[in-house]
């Protein structure tokens, strides 16, 4: 099977995911700028959320371009990791509405530790069928920044009930990490 299909459907779902987002932005009754303070945890949840679900586009493209095949357990895999994106518009939603509150940002953190271990789930499929010797196996090596990044959701997740915004900041700090594209997939594909 080639991987056209599988990323041609990726691509229509993360677009529609960021349509759902921007359409859960509701315009303020108010014709004035101070109409828009009230929105600001909305607006500030879609620009993290925007953020991941493009760090999760741009690094799933870097990673297809390495792939010279796919079978039912990648089909799954993706579809898996495409589950967990598709619920970012909710949990964005939810989080900005309630200005940053626990549970919701708590909610957010477990969204985004699942969707990371979807992504990790994805690469161990996709290397297992490609080998230890692919170009893609030398890429991914031991693909420090996602352990981490699962780490991070680990500890952010229970802080939230605590502090819930030093969690939002943990996130916002995982996101930076990501926002270029993993240069070892970058620097294979040039070799």
């Amino acid at each position: 099977m080639t991987k056209s299909r599988l990323e041609a459907f990726s691509d229509g779902v993360v677009a529609i995911i960021i349509t759902i987002m921007v359409l859960e932005m509701r315009a303020p009754i108010g014709a004035n700028l101070g109409a828009l303070r009230p929105l600001l945890p909305v607006f500030l949840s879609y620009v993290l959320s925007f953020i991941f679900v493009g760090i999760y586009w741009s690094n799933h493209h870097h990673l297809l371009q390495l792939v010279k095949h796919v079978d039912g357990r990648i089909l799954w895999a993706n579809l898996h990791l495409l589950f967990w994106l598709s619920l970012i518009p909710f949990v964005t939603a939810w989080m900005g509405e309630n200005h940053f509150s626990a549970w919701p940002v708590a909610l957010y953190g477990i969204n985004l530790l699942c969707a990371a271990i979807a992504y990790f789930i994805l690469t161990l499929a996709l290397l297992k069928i490609h080998g230890p010797d692919s170009d893609l196996a030398a890429a991914l090596g031991a693909d420090f920044k996602a352990k981490i990044s699962m780490v991070i959701y680990v500890v952010a997740i229970p802080l939230a009930f605590v502090k819930p915004l030093l969690a939002g900041s943990l996130y916002v700090c995982v996101a930076i990490t990501w926002l270029v594209p993993d240069r070892r997939i970058e620097k294979t594909i040039r070799e």
